[in-house]
């Protein structure tokens, strides 16, 4: 399901991009439409390019890692909670 949200928001980016760049004035100097279209065009490309980067799961390793890393703290967690346990037990 994840992956398919991606999908869909990608591709209305990419939508919204391809029908507003022939109607985005850029090339005219430098104006404030010039400068409104060329930031207008950096940001569709930004958001295309996250959602490019969550479907192709780049950060796999790195989420697999902190979830190793969270799961060696949890049993830390346990075992110190045992012990105090067996401590309390024997008094």
């Amino acid at each position: 399901m994840k992956g398919f949200k991606n999908v869909i928001f990608m591709s209305l980016a990419l939508g919204m991009l391809l029908y507003s760049v022939p109607q985005l004035d850029i090339g005219g100097g430098f104006t404030l439409p010039t400068v409104f279209g060329a930031l207008w065009i950096c940001f569709a490309l930004l958001i295309i390019a996250a959602h490019l980067h969550e479907l192709l799961g780049v950060d796999e390793e790195t989420r697999q890692e902190i979830v190793r890393i969270k799961r060696m703290k949890r049993w830390r967690m346990e075992q110190r909670l045992q012990g105090k346990k067996m401590l309390g037990l024997r008094k």
